[in-house]
């Protein structure tokens, strides 16, 4: 396990990389995003929203923008739709549970 660790630390960008990860996935609502990007992919704000039925659009918005600075997912404008995905490179690297 602590092999593993050493790894992702061998340099400066992949612990700040990390850091960002963990900590956008620390939150239980950015974690639950996370993982409804995991199994759908494509998905615009909206039907991000509708599945979790209980945040606010502010609020989602929010936590959207720090799982995106994070590097986590990507957005992708279509129109006047924006489509989120995980991005699996980061996910495999720092949180591979999310693609399981």
């Amino acid at each position: 396990m602590f092999g593993e660790v050493e790894t992702v630390g061998e340099n400066q960008e992949d612990i700040g990389q990390a850091v960002k990860v963990y900590k956008a996935l620390g939150e239980p609502t950015r974690l639950k995003i996370a993982l409804l990007l995991a199994k759908e992919s494509n998905l615009c704000f909206t039907a991000v929203g509708e599945r979790l039925e209980s945040v606010a659009g502010s609020t989602l918005s929010h936590h959207l923008k720090q799982l995106t600075d994070s590097g986590l997912i990507d957005s992708r404008k279509n129109g006047s739709f924006i489509h989120y995905n995980v991005n699996r490179e980061i996910a495999e690297k720092f949180a591979p549970f999310l693609l399981a």
